[in-house]
């Protein structure tokens, strides 16, 4: 009698094949495709690497929590070589994904392409535009400014124009970043609430589109695709060149104090009043969960006798609060600083017993973090959080979240920052998403985590908790530097400017070939 349920041969190999794999802890993956063999005949091909070790390399982040393998790494010598890629991959049967890599300092995989090609952008120095400083003065721009090749790096940005006694007016925190990489996120730190972000810095952009056209850009020049790159998480186009603006040289030294406080509100509230006055030049909020975090400051800071009492408040109230401020001076203006800050410091409501002061020069100050690539440590994950909160709801997400999830980071490391924007400074015809609100001000929380590769997973359930606690308080907060699953989620993020950005994507990139890691347009 016939067997009522015949099983095929196949169908017993492929669930032995499935048992093994489960039990070794394996996953069951396509290899990656391979290149059209077309592209073998076109010039960039001696400069496309499928060598173990570019993979591996563009197959990672400074993140450390996830790993896409691309086809092949493409280490261009000219801008032409980018865009005889992107050309090639619209224009073949099989059209692949294609992203550009600057230092890897994305978190999430924001910078890779799986079974695409990474652009490995660093190349580029060799033989592209490098930095070049206009020092002349125009009277009809109204500005200095530098044409910088958006592989560079932002600590070289900042040795050039130093040469000719000027600076860029707006930073992030950790300069060993490429201006290309940030300007296609915002670039922020705590000189933002007075210069805007990077983003509102630039003045003109060279972009290689989506379907591989160069095109020069400025807000009155290709407005639409001059707005829309910059803050565009790369989904328009790669810049290849920034006109960045300059100013002179602001000071020769940085006058540098960390206040201490224990109430939230006279936190945010001297915070706001320091970013009105516009009297010092940075200002950034620290959330303190551990004594770890002011120990650290003592390589820096002449430390106070009172660390004692930090710990102290710690175990009383679970967290604690310091403002970061910073005042610039020159030679003729040493005799007045300390009056000058005293002056400031009268205006403010910090724990008077505990303060930590330093006095450095202007590019220690900025080059504060270092390298952090050189610096030998052990392998880490950085499991990151960036939320921008309406400043009408901070007292409520003080609440929700700060008192009652960081204290738990007690035993953990990392740097966890809450500091305000002026909204006025941000240009909403960027791509870059803000709360939607109409509030002058709103804050920025970044909890930059550091842990063992095998920890990861609990931060990063903190961090959801914080979101979901958010939601069901009604807290509508913005993710910076965002990493979704679902383009739905990128829908709800980006709110109003969906539509823009939708239409953006269809213009300038309709194959949805670029930047496939932020999962905008392209879901894994």
């Amino acid at each position: 009698m016939a067997n009522p349920c015949p099983i095929s041969s196949q169908f017993v190999c492929f669930i032995i094949i499935t048992y093994f794999m489960f039990i070794f802890g394996e996953l069951i993956r396509p290899l990656p495709r391979s290149l059209p063999n077309d592209i073998l005949s076109l010039h960039i091909a001696t400069r496309l690497r499928t060598d173990p070790n570019s993979i591996k390399t563009a197959s990672s982040d400074y993140g450390n929590l996830v790993q896409e393998n691309p086809i092949a790494v493409l280490y261009p010598s000219s801008i032409d070589d980018i865009v005889t890629l992107i050309k090639f991959a619209n224009n073949c049967s099989t059209p692949f994904s294609i992203s550009a890599r600057g230092h890897g300092h994305s978190v999430r995989g924001q910078a890779m392409a799986r079974d695409g090609v990474v652009v490995d952008m660093s190349t580029l120095s060799e033989n592209g535009i490098g930095i070049r400083v206009s020092s002349n003065w125009n009277p009809s721009l109204g500005y200095y400014y530098a044409d910088v090749g958006g592989e560079q790096l932002w600590i070289q940005v900042l040795r050039a124009a130093l040469e000719h006694g000027l600076a860029p007016v707006s930073w992030t925190d950790y300069l060993y970043l490429t201006v290309g990489g940030t300007l296609s996120n915002a670039g922020i730190s705590g000189q933002s609430f007075l210069h805007g972000p990077q983003i509102s810095n630039v003045l003109e952009l060279d972009v290689i589109t989506g379907k591989g056209d160069f095109v020069t850009c400025s807000p009155n020049r290709n407005p639409e695709l001059f707005f829309g790159v910059l803050g565009g998480l790369g989904q328009f186009g790669i810049i290849t060149r920034a006109r960045i603006i300059l100013e002179k040289a602001p000071t020769t030294r940085a006058k540098w104090v960390r206040l201490i406080y224990s109430d939230f509100s006279a936190f945010t509230r001297d915070q706001e009043h320091l970013i009105s006055s516009n009297a010092p030049n940075y200002v950034e909020g620290i959330l303190i969960t551990n004594e770890n975090t002011t120990n650290e400051w003592r390589s820096s800071f002449s430390s106070p006798s009172r660390q004692s009492d930090i710990v102290s408040l710690l175990k009383k109230q679970g967290i604690l609060y310091a403002i970061e401020l910073v005042k610039y001076y020159d030679n003729q203006s040493a005799n007045t600083i300390d009056k000058e800050f005293q002056k400031l410091l009268k205006e403010l409501n910090f724990i008077p017993e505990i303060i930590f002061s330093t006095d450095v020069t202007l590019f220690d100050f900025l080059n504060r973090l270092g390298n952090l690539e050189d610096q030998k440590r052990p392998l880490e994950s950085h499991p990151w959080l960036h939320l921008f909160v309406p400043k009408s709801r901070v007292s409520d997400f003080n609440d929700v979240a700060l008192t009652t999830i960081l204290p738990k980071l007690n035993e953990t490391s990392g740097v966890f920052l809450f500091f305000p924007f002026n909204r006025k400074k941000w240009d909403n015809r960027m791509s870059a998403v803000i709360p939607e609100d109409e509030e002058d001000i709103f804050y920025m929380l970044a909890l930059l985590h550091s842990c063992p590769p095998n920890q990861y997973h609990i931060l990063d359930e903190l961090n959801n908790e914080i979101v979901r606690l958010c939601e069901k308080a009604g807290i509508k907060t913005k993710q910076y530097l965002a990493s979704y699953e679902s383009q739905q989620e990128w829908i709800n993020n980006y709110g109003s400017k969906w539509k823009t950005i939708r239409e953006r994507k269809e213009k300038f990139d309709p194959k949805r070939i670029l930047s496939p890691g932020q999962r905008i347009f392209n879901s894994f």
